[in-house]
């Protein structure tokens, strides 16, 4: 029998609440070879994180590993059989075993250098003196490309953006020269390019020093760019598992299916309607003991509620699924789903007059230093943005994280006064309103958050949170039209009004956002901003909000400002899209003429880092390579603001600053190369 570098079988994790264990992990085996990269998906809450962290033996209280085995290096002794706290385990953990989280800032010390966290790694793990752990530490720094490595290896964490700072655990995680690398959700939190970036830097890595990687993640995209295998967790266990090429082709599991109708890709027309997968996933607490997926699953037959959970069996050599049904059955069933009359999204009128004008805006803000806090200079946030919103169109706004997305929606909702330019909205400017001026145009524009747990009030019922602008703005006049329309306003967005007397943290994601969507309706505004609003929620329930604010759109007549980094759905919602850069405007065109005559370098790089969920697609591609990270606003380069991340650069580029020029069809640019 072959040996694996690492072997998992049968893991078994259970959490102690309400006085009873629940079983959040249930019998995950799989197994990595050398230099192999792995992908594990699922949803939220489907066992992903805890499968690797009760391989480690990093489960605290009142969690515990309660069963399987775990093998490493060929080895016949079960690694879960020592104490969390015994030498062989501190030695697996970081020695050949190491772990690359989800978010840098919360797993680097802020106050102490990154060369000496990193120094100190190599001095346990490798057993080197000072001045060789140190020469190594610059050796991983350089490896990641952090420029100046000498000098930075005295830096604190805080002095590096959040993309130099995954590179800087990747760095650590690699010093004690790992068998395996374990990225859970390592690149969830940074932009596309930035993405792209470090998963093919970690993917050189591994194969340059024959380190086996397990990315962990619910961005399909990714592992059919990156994973040679995957693995689709379901409820605490592993639903199917095969080669990449084979799990996107031909999908066993209904599960596997549902999660790749309901993502958008960038290939996809945009007319196609995304399904999401009704419901949610069952609670440990209560999981049911037959197959966990049937109550959403579209190919439930009743034999599927009669026996224990299926296990995994193997359909085809290599491919393994845990159905009960034939493939008769499915092929079936699957012809059935497909007859099945899909609504269209219904699509919204737009309308030729403006509901937004945006000309020249430019926001600074001031940079002070010293005691005196004497002002030294200051940020250009965006400068001379100038574009406009029909009625009842969606604009989508992409660009890397800090190039003025959210200063730009923060001086049309009039957060911020803009140094100069017009904010025209519906024919008024409103740039310089007084807030008295403003106050009969604040319910006119609301605003979609990205994180639905923040900026709701902890404290507040549901009802409150969506009825308070019913209040503020004077919209209803009795307690008797009050509640009505806080009724109305939670079936709008698929809400039950039973549940208006709740609190957010008694929500699940998809449903907080939906109280933030209600919210955002309830001043009956003519635009709504939504910042990042699906960013945080997970791919089933992103595909719902996705849908309903489409419906909203059409039957409201909405007009919708998108800003997202994921160009794949910015894509699906939007009708023309707007690419920034370091706060200036670089391209603007219909969605579709975007994305198959993108004309800007930068538009180029931005569309090509965005992994489609298809590695046949993936495999044909033409790659086009970002250099570097995103400027400093504080240094921003002269001329063009691209130029020194641009491989088409010319001396004119460093000198001068491109204007957006249309080229016809209704597409701008701001580069030279069209003149």
């Amino acid at each position: 029998m072959t040996k694996h570098l690492l072997e998992l079988k049968g893991i078994r994790t259970s959490f102690r609440t309400d006085g009873k264990q629940v079983q959040a992990v249930d019998g995950v085996s799989m197994y990595l070879d050398p230099g192999e990269i792995i992908g594990i998906v699922g949803e939220s809450g489907s066992g992903k994180s805890v499968t690797m962290m009760s391989m480690l033996q990093l489960i605290s209280s009142p969690g515990k590993v309660n069963g399987g085995e775990v093998y490493i290096e060929g080895s016949d002794k079960n690694m879960l059989e020592y104490d969390a706290q015994s030498e062989e385990m501190r030695h697996m953990r970081g020695g050949k075993v190491s772990m690359i989280f989800q978010e840098p800032m919360t797993s680097l010390n802020p106050v102490l250098t990154i060369g000496y966290q990193i120094q100190e790694n190599i001095m346990l793990h490798l057993k080197l003196n000072k001045e060789e752990a140190k020469a190594r530490t610059i050796e991983m720094l350089k490896m990641v490309n952090i420029p100046d490595a000498e000098q930075r290896f005295h830096y604190y964490p805080q002095q590096f953006s959040g993309g130099m700072r995954q590179r800087i655990m990747i760095a650590m995680a690699m010093s004690s020269q790992p068998q395996v690398l374990v990225a859970d959700e390592a690149t969830t939190a940074l932009d596309v390019t930035t993405q792209a970036q470090l998963l093919e830097m970690i993917r050189d890595i591994a194969k340059k020093t024959n380190t086996a990687v397990v990315i962990v993640t619910h961005n399909l995209g990714i592992v059919a760019r990156f994973a040679e295998r995957i693995y689709v967790m379901y409820s605490g266990s592993v639903v199917e598992t095969t080669s990449a090429g084979e799990l996107f082709a031909d999908p066993e599991h209904p599960y596997t299916r549902a999660l790749l109708r309901a993502i958008p890709r960038l290939d996809d027309p945009k007319d196609r309607i995304l399904i999401p997968i009704d419901g949610l996933p069952p609670n440990p607490a209560s999981r049911p003991e037959y197959c966990p997926f049937y109550d959403r699953c579209e190919y439930r037959v009743d034999r599927c509620k009669e026996g224990k959970r299926p296990e995994l069996a193997e359909v085809s050599p290599g491919h393994f699924s845990a159905c009960v049904l034939t493939a008769e059955e499915k092929a079936q069933k699957a012809e059935e789903i497909a007859k099945k009359e899909i609504k269209k999204a219904p699509k919204s009128v737009i309308q030729a007059e403006n509901c937004l004008e945006v000309k020249n805006v430019r926001k600074y803000f001031p940079v002070y230093k010293g005691m005196m806090r004497k002002k030294v200079g200051e940020v250009k946030a965006i400068e001379e943005i100038t574009f406009h919103a029909r009625k009842g169109e969606t604009l989508g706004i992409v660009g890397e994280s800090g190039c003025g997305k959210t200063t730009l929606a923060r001086c049309i909702m009039r957060v911020y006064q803009p140094e100069e330019g017009e904010i025209l909205f519906n024919g008024t400017d409103i740039a310089n309103f007084t807030d008295k001026q403003l106050a009969p145009y604040r319910s006119k524009i609301a605003m979609i958050f990205q994180d639905p747990f923040s900026s709701l009030d902890p404290r507040q019922t549901a009802e409150a949170i969506v009825g308070e602008s019913l209040k503020l703005h004077k919209l209803v006049k009795n307690k008797e039209e009050y509640d009505k329309r806080v009724d109305e306003l939670f079936r709008i967005v698929g809400l039950d009004p039973d549940l208006k007397g709740r609190v957010p943290h008694e929500f699940s994601g998809g449903q907080r956002q939906r109280i933030g969507i209600a919210r955002a309706l309830s001043s009956n505004p003519d635009m709504i901003i939504c910042d990042e609003p699906i960013s945080a929620l997970d791919v089933s329930i992103q595909a719902q909000i996705i849908n309903l604010l489409e419906e909203l759109q059409a039957k409201l007549g909405l007009t919708y400002l998108f800003i997202a980094h994921d160009l794949a759905v910015v894509k699906h919602i939007s009708d023309r899209i707007l690419v920034m850069y370091l706060g200036r405007v670089v391209e603007i065109a219909e969605c579709e003429e975007l994305y198959e005559n993108t004309l800007h370098p930068y538009t180029k790089a931005l569309l090509s880092a965005v992994p489609v969920a298809d590695p046949a697609v993936e495999a044909k591609r033409e790659r086009v390579e970002i250099r570097g990270e995103v400027p400093s606003l504080t240094k921003r380069p002269a001329g063009c603001p691209f130029h020194d991340r641009c491989d088409r650069v010319s001396d004119r580029c460093k000198q001068e600053i491109p204007v957006l020029k249309d080229i016809g069809n209704g597409h701008q640019v701001a580069c030279f190369l069209y003149e």
